[in-house]
């Protein structure tokens, strides 16, 4: 869905910080023309020569309303450097703009040259006199992004009110603003109204000329009153009818725009290309354009004959199927090769292209970029491995060879490979959050579905190819609901599920609402009724003694009938807001002994011991609940804590030590048959498995699970197993089976309890997406 943002969305965004989990790798969004505006750029005040002491930046109200600033910021980022936007000084904004008013930033200066009039803000930000980049932001908190080597998330992006990236800066709306010197700003023209998304177009080098609050109004329309930059003459838009001659002969082939690389050696130049409209995505809740498809290819495979011809809503009437002339200027947007602005299209008559076909995955070494904006088919079978955007976005990721698992879950898995297997698949949509979500008619895809092909044409945005469909993409139930686990046998069944913190204090974590709350108690009542376990481990409880376990318990037992599950009292729950609960049947076990815990620092969230017996006699056996730290990284992440780059993310460290901890509780305490589980934050061959397997404890999903099944949680497209079960030497002989349950990691989250965004007709009171990890069911015979 967001293939290209250039429509900023309405979203109310909670905060600039980059999410912790994404299945993209975001690139900027650029905003539509704004209301207001960055409308004058210098950075070499006070240098030697400078005809003023002190950087600037000012803005302008280009629409025909007030715009109250309060809340906002100007931003600046070096060109190309790492640091983002927040790792320089933040110039907070206040007040109300009237319209065609100026407001000026003072930043930074030196001794050389004459003072700004009166600023209406003050920073202390310091601007490269030659390169740079400046955002408008509608936050006072400072952007962790800085759109190149730390790409701005769409959360982020859609804080941005306008961006100016001047000289040869990596984050730009379309091609950057002329580079500048100690004599020269960026001004955009016809005083500040200009703006069409280029800032090579909208502004110009100039002498600096720094307006105030106190400067004339110049709305836009009318002559400005101060010096002024006259704005590269632009063409207007025609368009001539169908079967009209076309005025112009094309000035060159689309695949010598497109070039043999990744960038066009023609970027910056005003060209004329002919083709067949093979995509209209010209709505103003689309991509704003459509592409068009060279009929004649070159003999070079390694020039793409389609482009992609940016006018918004501009050329109506242009529709697929149509051959087309266009003439528009050659940018690189965002790595996307483009035409924008479009200034004109004849309509020649029509005509069609037979799509190429792409098989995945990709040859090593080779990219999507020769067939970048051309209509393609996707061959052969394709499983659905990720949907974490579908609700939000329209996005699927679609891979090759079945689904897409973590590298550190399993052996054999190359991560290299997998991006190679991998292909978003989009809807050629930039709403976010729509009402009518694509994918979910006649029912919500779910991993593991399959599609036999897919065609569409080959777009670009965030980082990543995206087919958007030109024809519909329907999927088949490879992967079906169970309605039970499978069987694991045995006379006791022991169970593991983390909740998803389930608070009963709303508004903390989970439930924000008393309705979001019963939905959620009636998913988790579903799922504990379907596992019909003898005692379960819980994880995510919220910390406040006996109320939300009992909760759970009260609820579930209203169903499956008074008294049918108790929950122990966890004798050091710890401080953090979750811990780990035990709930069990009384006609099925007996505790023996009280429960028992570990006063151990190490465990942030102290494990729950306890040993039951069979009410009919039998062996004990003990479960040890653990839920370990997560990968998270924080300034806290430090030494053997902080990521290695090794896949196991941050705290390995710390999971380690817990995983030792666990051993040493195990044998000290002399536990009979003991059941470690949990959520223990580490996949199948991650540090912290090892180490419980090297000290003596067995997997019992990866003995009973078949690999294909082997998976609890979804991340970044890659399914994993962070939830285990691990058995002592003394118990393993005793173990009947062992199965996951697959109601949560294959399910979208737009099928959960919340009703932000979720359209309410797709909520069930049943199992499916109760959580966001699935719940793992372990036999014995005692």
């Amino acid at each position: 869905m967001r293939a290209l943002s250039r429509a900023l969305s309405a979203l109310t965004v909670l905060g600039v910080a980059a999410a912790t989990v994404t299945a993209l790798t975001p690139a900027p969004a650029l905003a539509d023309p704004g209301t207001v505006v960055i409308s004058q750029v210098y950075g070499a005040g006070g240098n030697s020569g400078a005809p003023l002491a002190n950087d600037f930046v000012e803005l302008f109200n280009r629409s025909s309303a007030p715009v109250t600033l309060d809340g906002w910021s100007v931003q600046y980022g070096s060109a190309t450097g790492t640091g983002t936007f927040a790792a320089n000084p933040v110039v907070p904004l206040s007040g109300t703009l009237e319209p065609g008013r100026y407001h000026l930033v003072q930043l930074a200066g030196g001794s050389t040259g004459a003072p700004l009039p009166t600023p209406d803000a003050t920073g202390t930000a310091n601007m490269s006199a030659t390169s740079g980049k400046v955002v408008l932001v509608r936050s006072a908190q400072g952007l962790a992004c800085n759109g190149g080597s730390t790409p701005c998330s769409p959360e982020q992006s859609a804080l941005i009110a306008d961006l100016v990236g001047y000289g040869t800066a990596n984050y730009a709306e379309g091609v950057p603003a002329p580079a500048l010197s100690a004599t020269t700003a960026a001004l955009r023209g016809d005083h500040g109204c200009a703006d069409t998304d280029v800032n090579g177009t909208d502004l110009v080098s100039a002498p600096p000329a720094p307006r105030n609050g106190a400067t004339a109004a110049a709305p836009c329309g009318t002559p400005s009153p101060t010096p002024t930059v006259t704005p590269t003459p632009t063409v207007s838009p025609t368009v001539t009818p169908t079967g009209e001659p076309c005025q112009s002969p094309a000035t060159h082939r689309i695949s010598q725009v497109q070039g043999s690389g990744d960038v066009s050696p023609l970027a910056g130049q005003t060209v004329r290309v002919q083709g067949v409209v093979t995509g209209d995505f010209q709505r103003a809740d689309q991509l704003g354009g459509f592409f068009l498809q060279d009929t004649a290819p070159d003999a070079d495979p390694a020039t793409s004959e389609g482009l992609f011809a940016y006018g918004r809503d501009t050329f109506k009437d242009v529709k697929a199927g149509d051959r087309v002339l266009v003439t528009g200027k050659v940018v690189e947007y965002n790595g996307w090769t483009e035409l924008s602005p479009v200034t004109a299209v004849d309509v020649c008559g029509t005509g069609a292209v037979a799509p190429a076909r792409v098989s995945l995955p990709r040859p090593a070494g080779s990219t999507l970029e020769p067939v970048e904006s051309m209509l393609v088919t996707v061959t052969g079978p394709l499983t659905v491995t990720d949907h974490y955007n579908l609700g939000r976005y329209g996005e699927l990721t679609l891979s090759s060879g079945g689904r897409l698992f973590q590298a550190t879950d399993r052996p054999g898995v190359d991560e290299a490979a997998n991006q190679r297997r991998a292909l978003l698949l989009d809807d050629g949509s930039t709403r976010e959050n729509p009402p009518v979500i694509p994918y979910t008619d006649p029912r919500v895809v779910r991993l593991g579905d399959t599609t036999l092909g897919a065609t569409g044409v080959l777009g670009y945005g965030f980082g990543v190819y995206r087919l958007q469909p030109t024809k519909p993409v329907t999927f088949l139930r490879t992967n079906p609901r169970l309605p039970v686990p499978l069987p694991v046998l045995g006379n006791v069944r022991v169970a593991s599920l983390n909740t998803l913190n389930w608070f009963t204090t709303l508004g903390s974590r989970g439930a924000n609402t008393a309705e979001e709350q019963r939905r959620q108690l009636t998913k988790l009542v579903a799922t504990l009724k379907g596992l019909n376990a003898d005692a379960v481990g819980l994880m995510e409880v919220q910390n406040n003694g006996q109320t939300a376990v009992q909760a759970l318990v009260d609820a579930l037992n209203a169903e499956v009938g008074a008294g049918t599950y108790a929950a122990l009292t966890h004798p050091n729950p710890g401080t953090d807001l979750i811990h780990v609960a035990v709930i069990y049947k009384p006609a099925k076990l007996t505790p023996v002994g009280p429960a028992r815990s570990s006063a151990d620092p190490v465990f942030r969230r102290p494990p729950l011991i306890q040993t039951f017996r069979r009410v009919r006699g039998g062996e004990p056996f003990t479960v040890v609940v653990n839920h370990f730290k997560s990968k998270g990284c924080d300034t806290a992440a430090t030494g053997p804590d902080a990521d290695q780059g090794d896949g196991q993310g941050c705290y390995n460290g710390e999971r380690v030590r817990q995983a030792k901890a666990t051993l040493d509780l195990v044998q000290s305490l002399r536990l009979p048959n003991a059941l470690v589980l949990g959520d223990l934050n580490a996949y199948g061959e991650e540090d912290p498995i090892d180490t419980l397997e090297t000290g003596g404890l067995t997997s019992l999903s990866k003995r009973f699970v078949p690999a294909p099944l082997r998976y609890s949680y979804l991340y970044d497209g890659r399914s994993g197993e962070l939830d285990h079960a691990m058995a002592g030497r003394d118990l393993l002989r005793r173990v009947t089976g062992a199965t996951i349950w697959h109601v949560n990691s294959d399910e979208s989250r737009i099928l959960d309890y919340n009703t932000e965004y979720n359209p309410p007709q797709l909520y069930r009171p049943d199992a499916f997406r109760s959580s966001d990890h699935d719940p793992l069911v372990v036999g014995l015979i005692l």
